[in-house]
């Protein structure tokens, strides 16, 4: 048949190459002088362990005693008149530890936000207590103390090769890979990215991206907007017992609350999120909202990849109701839209990503979550925080490919079609509580409910069994299931002294579809041997079921579908770490931990193959003939990392990582091979420097740059002439 395009090549070209120089000089010459010389600092300061306010801590501005203030009955604190550039605030609070802030950048026109939890000292009896510096490389977490640290909105922002997306800030990290430039799953330690756990304000979410496909955790934009967000936690394994359901790593991201005393407005465009807006203010007596909006302008600036016009954008809010005679009560969201169109010889391109010229692709992805959250005060020691939350993650893809491209047998025929609907139910409740500031716990419970719509058509692997001479097409995933998911558990924090601190605690998992339940140890010491010396040991049992392109893979059989997958075991990992933590100065940190995580129970052919689930999830699609699948796969994952981090000072910060690892795995054949994921090394060196500009210096001219390099992956090279025969 012959091929007919609906548009002309040459003129769209030079019409996308004329928009996409307009935009790009807009990017370089947008921008606001400033001429106000003084800023606002404002946040709220709690117990680390319970959440509960802190009142009468005192904040002050080191550059000037005089400047000082403290916080309220609701934990609330603001200074006032604070010089523009970066400033440093002492925290001291009776029996807490008093912590220096260091390096506050304060600009004029917007309120600087800086929450603050506060820990309790060893020993409440002296008045005098021991005084640190804020530790990036800590979690706000204090229960997650191996192989985690703080991602802040400003590392999201500032660092190179970030493209303002949180995902591919971790590939700055020790221990963490990207699998392809195109894409921003994180690979942690050898794992495949399905091991990923993405949680929001507490509750686990579907990939918060665009362009997302079912059972994957990374894809080509990010959905998160930084404006949003607040510090958030990256674990890397061994993560404390409130997180269940991940083998690889954890992402818990934090939104932040809106400003409670001023309303403020921000636009703002960049190359990849687009133009976007911010607008957060006081809401009632004592609550705030935050929305922020995006439109991406990738397709117009060429940031993408591809020749083709990817259109997405979202929305985000979070809105604070203030403390009421019930608790607290908070409502949050983000909603994500984006669709493209490949039309393949008129968008293809030598260096394309995504599209090849035998091939046409109409795409559409949606994602969004909302919650509402509720803390209340049991007593003087303990809280409970619960959030009942709802997301939903949708695809609709339809792929028409040209076989025989390029002859005069050319034949245009639907190669797939993609119709997908996961939405989740999820209720957690986390009771907090501080006995002593010797004991603390934190227990709860995670219950989420899953429904699946899921229908999935495609010639992909097919053989031509009805003789026309093309692959068949054939039904590969049709579902309308529930299940769910259990999650209780329990953590303990206990300082044994002031060197010794020790978490231990105990999740459960249980699995509706298998109706598995396990039960996973947690435990983490760590050992302070100086004020700039400690050694952390770390171990955790934990387990996550097969995705879900993998358990309800269908097969027709006797003119019945049959999803032979459905009771596949979860798959089963034990962490084991050793670290060490080095303070080698002011504004430094040294660390380096040696880890060993074993694998077992990964999905396997019943046949001796080399195939394994542990090699899924770097790619839109999972494999799509794997039928009948056996819970017999093993593997392991082991290596070195080092990180050497400079914190800002003077200008300058920096962050050099190397990590040197192997990932391997066995299929049903048992013989062990490479993982896919196993890089062998990977080396980041990044980083930046701030010139103060203009007649007062208040102005700021950021510089930054990175350097990154690693192993490549392997890869199941192809007999051609045995596939030609094969068909």
């Amino acid at each position: 048949m012959e091929i007919k395009k609906s548009k002309t090549i040459n003129s769209k070209n030079e019409t996308q190459t004329s928009i996409k120089k307009n935009i790009l000089i807009l990017l370089l010459f947008i921008g606001f002088n400033v001429f106000a010389q003084t800023g606002s600092i404002r946040g709220r300061i709690i117990d680390n362990i319970t959440e509960q306010p802190l009142e009468a801590v005192t904040v002050v501005f080191l550059a000037d005693s005089t400047k000082g203030t403290t916080t309220n009955d609701k934990g609330l604190y603001r200074l006032d008149n604070i010089p523009i550039g970066r400033v440093s605030l002492g925290i001291s609070y009776i029996g807490y530890e008093t912590i220096t802030l260091p390096n506050i950048e304060v600009i004029s026109g917007k309120d600087v936000l800086v929450d603050i939890r506060l820990t309790e000292s060893f020993s409440t009896l002296n008045e005098v207590v021991l005084s640190s510096r804020p530790k990036k490389d800590k979690a706000l977490n204090k229960l997650a103390a191996v192989s985690a640290r703080q991602v802040s909105v400003e590392e999201i922002t500032k660092y190179a090769g970030g493209r303002s997306d949180v995902a591919r800030l971790a590939s700055n990290f020790a221990g963490v890979s990207a699998p392809n430039d195109s894409r921003n799953d994180i690979v942690v330690r050898g794992n495949s990215p399905t091991g990923l756990l993405w949680r929001i304000d507490g509750i686990p979410v579907p990939s918060p991206n665009h362009f997302s496909s079912l059972g994957t955790t990374g894809s080509p934009v990010s959905a998160l907007n930084p404006n949003v967000m607040g510090s958030s936690d990256f674990i890397t394994s061994a993560f404390p017992a409130e997180y269940g359901n991940a083998l690889g790593g954890v992402f818990d991201i934090n939104f932040r609350n809106g400003n409670t005393d001023n309303y403020e407005y921000t636009l703002g465009v960049g190359a990849l999120t687009g133009f976007e807006g911010v607008a957060e203010g006081p809401m009632g007596e004592e609550g705030s909202f935050l929305v922020a909006a995006r439109y991406g302008l990738a397709g117009v600036t060429g940031g993408l990849g591809t020749g083709a016009v990817p259109n997405y954008s979202d929305i985000s809010f979070n809105l604070d109701f203030g403390k009421t005679k019930l608790g607290k009560f908070s409502f949050f969201g983000i909603a994500g839209t984006s669709n493209i169109e490949f039309i393949g010889e008129e968008d293809i391109d030598e260096d394309d990503l995504f599209s090849t010229p035998d091939e046409n692709v109409d795409y559409t992805s949606r994602f969004g979550v909302l919650g509402l959250r509720h803390l209340i005060a049991i007593n003087d020691f303990s809280t409970l925080k619960t959030t009942l939350g709802g997301s939903f993650s949708a695809q609709r893809g339809e792929i028409d490919r040209i076989f025989d491209y390029d002859t005069p047998e050319a034949n245009l025929l639907r190669f797939a079609n993609v119709d997908n609907t996961e939405t989740r139910i999820t209720l957690s409740s986390v009771y907090n509580a501080r006995f002593s500031n010797r004991f603390s716990l934190r227990s709860g419970v995670m219950l989420e409910h899953y429904n699946l719509q899921a229908d999935v058509a495609n010639r992909l692997d097919m053989p031509d069994l009805d003789g026309d001479g093309y692959p068949d097409y054939a039904q590969r995933i049709s579902a309308d299931d529930n299940y769910t998911v259990f999650q209780p558990y329990a953590q303990g924090q206990f300082r044994l002294s002031e060197k010794f601190l020790l978490n231990a605690g105990i999740h459960g998992q249980y699995f509706s579809l298998n109706e598995t339940f396990v039960a996973e140890p947690r435990a983490s010491l760590t050992w302070s041997l100086a004020p700039a010396h400690s050694i952390t040991f770390g171990y955790g049992l934990h387990h996550q079921n097969a995705p879900a392109p993998i358990l309800f893979l269908s097969q027709e059989i006797d003119e019945t579908e049959v999803q032979a997958n459905r009771n596949l075991d979860l798959v089963r990992s034990s962490h084991y770490v050793i670290g060490y933590d080095l303070r080698p100065g002011k504004g430094w940190r040294a660390k380096v931990e040696a880890y060993y995580q074993e694998i077992s129970n990964a999905a396997v052919d019943a046949y001796s193959s080399s195939s394994s689930s542990l090699t899924e999830g770097a790619d839109f699609l999972f494999s799509q003939d794997k039928f009948n699948l056996v819970s017999e796969g093993m593997g392991y994952n082991t290596g070195v990392e080092i990180t050497i981090e400079k914190f800002l000072s003077n200008g300058w910060y920096g962050l050099a990582t190397a990590s040197i690892f192997e990932a391997k795995y066995e299929g049903s054949d048992g013989i062990e091979r490479d993982s896919p994921f196993n890089n062998g090394y990977v080396f980041n060196v990044l980083g930046g420097r701030e010139f103060k500009v203009g007649k007062n210096g208040k102005n700021v001219l950021s510089i930054d740059s990175r350097f990154s390099t690693s192993g490549g992956r392997y890869y199941t090279p192809v007999d051609l002439a045995a596939s030609q025969t094969a068909g």
